[in-house]
């Protein structure tokens, strides 16, 4: 699997999530670190994705991509840890932590494999 398959969807769900905060409860919070991680996110994945349509490997995307789920894995552990509320910062926390490791596995075989040129 590519990076971007599952950085695209996890973005958008970082989004939903980030202005359902905002909507339901008002927490401005919320939407910044939601919905502008989910859109770092995003970005990242297209540009992996316009990376991966031109036949190269982009590392700089992945390595965005992980820094930014390692630091939502540290964030949202932190305060599940502080709340013991599975909502939404357990789920979130989950999530990031098996998308971190996820993308240290991509960058540790290579990054997307790209597919031969067929003649």
């Amino acid at each position: 699997m590519h990076d971007f398959c599952f950085t695209i969807p996890y973005g958008l769900l970082l989004v939903c999530g980030g202005l359902s905060a905002y909507i339901t409860k008002g927490s401005v919070a919320s939407l910044a670190g939601g919905a502008g991680s989910g859109l770092l996110l995003i970005i990242a994945g297209y540009l992996s994705l316009n990376a991966f349509g031109k036949r190269k490997n982009s590392y700089l995307a992945l390595v965005l991509e992980t820094a930014c789920a390692a630091t939502l894995t540290g964030v949202m552990g932190r305060r599940y840890l502080e709340t013991s509320k599975i909502m939404p910062a357990g789920l979130v926390a989950g999530i990031s932590a098996l998308m971190t490791l996820f993308y240290l596995y991509k960058l540790a075989t290579g990054g997307n494999h790209l597919p031969t040129k067929a003649e």
